[in-house]
């Protein structure tokens, strides 16, 4: 059962059902050539919103070993893929100028695509120099996504796309996310089943 929050803003009410502290296990299980990585991790996940038209996402994950070994973190905005207009903020700090467009849940119906979801832009940012744009649809209590864009600064490891699936099962939040990475095609790479802890 997907839980609405009251109070957000009109235009993020279809990711809205990830709002919240998400946190469990998942498993890491890739193959670079001969190689096989396989592990066991924990993860925290956060989805929050500051009364703007977007979700704030973080994430923390560490190998499930005695000492909690960190792993990877990421931190990233979500919102609902459509053309800035005047009302919306930036670029910069510039203020928006007249009202914020898709303010009602009228206006929002508006933005369903032909798919009966809502086309959605995620921005992820990764502290080992790697940023993707990722471009996708919420259907429901389903989000599958796909990079439109990697930038990767001049020391990060080679990192070439990816595709993530997250969706909501018996209450938990479950997601898969398969990249292209060091000389691979697109596989399988990691997925894990989080609970909600707030």
């Amino acid at each position: 059962m997907i839980e609405l929050p009251i109070g957000v803003p009109a235009e993020i009410v279809p990711l809205s059902w990830l709002l919240g502290v998400w946190e469990g296990t998942g498993v890491l299980d890739y193959t670079i050539g001969t190689d096989h990585v396989q592990r066991e991790f924990g993860q925290r996940i956060s989805f929050s919103q500051d009364g703007l038209p977007y979700l704030n996402y973080s994430a923390y994950s560490w190998v499930l070993d005695d000492a909690h070994t960190p792993l990877v973190a990421e931190t990233g905005y979500w919102r609902l893929s459509r053309p800035l207009q005047p009302g919306d903020p930036g670029p910069g700090m510039l203020p928006g100028v007249g009202e914020r467009p898709f303010g009602s849940a009228d206006e929002v119906e508006t933005l369903r695509n032909a798919a009966d979801g809502f086309d959605i832009e995620v921005s992820l940012v990764h502290p080992d120099g790697v940023s993707e744009v990722y471009l996708g649809q919420v259907k429901g209590p389903r989000i599958d996504l796909a990079t439109d864009a990697v930038m990767r600064t001049a020391g990060a490891k080679e990192y070439a796309a990816a595709t993530r699936l997250y969706g909501l099962v018996e209450g938990h939040l479950l997601w898969a996310w398969d990249i292209a990475a060091l000389g691979q095609h697109l596989r399988t790479h990691a997925s894990a089943r989080l609970a909600k802890v707030d």
